[in-house]
């Protein structure tokens, strides 16, 4: 008579995928939070907000004479310094890491997709990011109420934590993507820093001063709703908005073109700029071998 036989293991059934990647994200995640960057970077933040708290504290009345202006003019400025630091400490070398020191070799051997070990780094990276963001906006918080009282905060405070977010998604996206192009982590980390702190404004302008048209397609162009939502009169709208301003005198006139994003339109390119690098980033982790 034929007996059933039960699973002899039942325990070593390959998790799903959701899974591993929680499981993935945990792991890297108190990586991060247990290592000399994180350490390295809140001790930056911390540096940012103490000259932050000084300069507030010597030019209060000329600059911060609102809660809303205090917020706009320094989370609005200060954020995307913070998110590109993060994402170049947190996501510079997390896939050229493992070509560089060989790790990835080891961790290819277990039951796990590339994509799993790809969206779990990505998520920690991510999380821990968000952690400075936070630690940045409570030294800014604290600072307000001291200055302003314990009342609310700016509504657009909180618009504008949101499209933060939505900004360092889209860096760390192209962040991963340079960190899968490369095996050496110093190029990750090298070429996030210079393209995110100078070389997209760069280009922003160059587009459009010499090109005289609105440069859309550049990733720093959206960011400025971080802190437009602050103005006046935000431009809410899927366009951007261009003021000419000319100068100079008889022959030397010179006619420069400013674009501003409209907030919607700065969220569609950000998340085009995820949706694309992340996905090339993935595409290339794919086809890369360990050796």
């Amino acid at each position: 008579m034929a007996t059933a036989v039960s699973d002899p293991a039942p325990h070593l059934a390959v998790p799903a995928s959701m899974a591993q990647v929680g499981k993935l994200t945990r792991y890297q995640l108190r990586e991060y939070l247990r290592s000399r960057r994180y350490v390295a970077l809140s001790a930056i933040v911390l540096v940012i907000g103490a000259i932050l708290t000084f300069v507030v504290a010597h030019f209060r009345g000329s600059i911060v004479s609102t809660s809303l202006a205090f917020y706009g003019s320094f989370w609005g400025a200060g954020a995307d310094i913070v998110i590109v630091l993060a994402a170049v400490f947190f996501g510079g070398d997390a896939i050229a890491g493992e070509f560089q020191n060989k790790t990835g070799y080891f961790l290819m051997g277990l039951p796990l997709r590339r994509s799993t070990v790809y969206i779990g780094k990505f998520i920690a990276a991510f999380l821990a990011s968000v952690s400075m963001m936070v630690l940045f906006l409570a030294i800014l918080v604290l600072n307000g109420a001291y200055y302003f009282g314990t009342g609310l905060l700016p509504w657009q405070l909180g618009i504008s934590l949101v499209l933060a977010i939505v900004y360092l998604v889209a860096v760390l996206g192209a962040t991963f993507l340079f960190s899968s192009l490369f095996k050496t982590s110093a190029y990750g980390f090298v070429l996030t820093a210079i393209l995110f702190l100078f070389g997209f404004s760069l280009l922003q302008d160059l587009v459009a001063d010499l090109v005289k048209i609105e440069p859309w397609m550049i990733i720093s162009y959206a960011e400025s709703a971080i802190g437009q939502v602050f103005s006046a009169s935000p431009n809410w709208g899927i366009t951007g908005t261009a003021v000419t301003t000319t100068v100079g005198m008889g022959r030397f006139m010179v006619t420069t073109t400013t674009y501003t994003a409209g907030i919607a339109e700065a969220v569609v390119i950000m998340i085009g700029y995820f949706l694309v690098t992340a996905a090339a980033g993935l595409w290339l982790f794919e086809r890369e071998e360990f050796s």
